[in-house]
């Protein structure tokens, strides 16, 4: 799915938003524990990398960011 403009909730502005690739859905499962996180898009801005689902702008206190890929 291309990016697309959604609201986040860290950068307080419409922002450029991706859908997570396999390693971050990994990464965010062992994270939350959930077993489904395919609704969940990733903030583009630099510096960001706030995570929120489709519907649900601030899904998680605190805010979790994708970690830099290594």
């Amino acid at each position: 799915m291309p990016a697309r403009a959604m609201y986040c909730y860290t950068c307080d502005s419409d922002e450029q938003h991706r859908s997570l690739t396999a390693t971050e859905k990994t990464w965010l499962r062992g994270r939350t524990g959930r077993r489904s996180v395919d609704e969940f898009f990733m903030c583009e801005a630099p510096e960001c990398r706030n995570v929120r689902s489709g519907f649900n702008k601030h899904p998680f206190d605190p805010v979790i960011r994708v970690p830099l890929p290594d």
